[in-house]
């Protein structure tokens, strides 16, 4: 669920490797990110409407991945995608790192993009700071 650039670029990479793909979101202009030759399904709606998921496969999923601008969507697909329709495997994008602790510890699997990025820049200053102390 989301066809931004991370949907898009995820959801084509599953298609070349040999997976069947679909991928829903409420503006149709977003799969234009998709490439040319992407052979999955393309779905305009709410990841958080049954109906549409049905229409997207969610019944023969073995995963769901959400990943639009929203926490509260995100978290609310999962959860259908989960407990609804059985898919075992749900990752969910969560914005604001004390939420995405509260739905991890209630077992979604959830990514935190602001947490990865603070942590890589971290660990990119500490290394470029190490380093210039060892050329002293």
């Amino acid at each position: 669920m989301g066809c931004g650039r991370v949907g898009s670029q995820l959801a084509a990479r599953l298609d070349r490797e040999g997976h069947k793909v679909g991928i829903v979101d409420t503006d149709a202009r977003s799969f234009r990110r998709l490439p040319d030759d992407f052979r999955g399904l393309t779905i305009v709606g709410t990841g958080i409407d049954d109906d549409v998921l049905r229409s997207a496969g969610i019944e023969g999923a073995d995963a769901f991945v959400a990943v639009t601008e929203g926490d509260n969507r995100n978290i609310m697909a999962a959860q259908v995608a989960r407990e609804i329709f059985g898919v075992a495997e749900c990752v969910v994008r969560i914005y604001d790192p004390a939420r995405e602790e509260v739905y991890r510890q209630l077992g979604l699997d959830t990514i935190c993009p602001t947490k990865l990025v603070s942590s890589l820049a971290h660990d990119r200053l500490v290394a470029a700071m190490l380093a210039r102390r060892e050329r002293r």
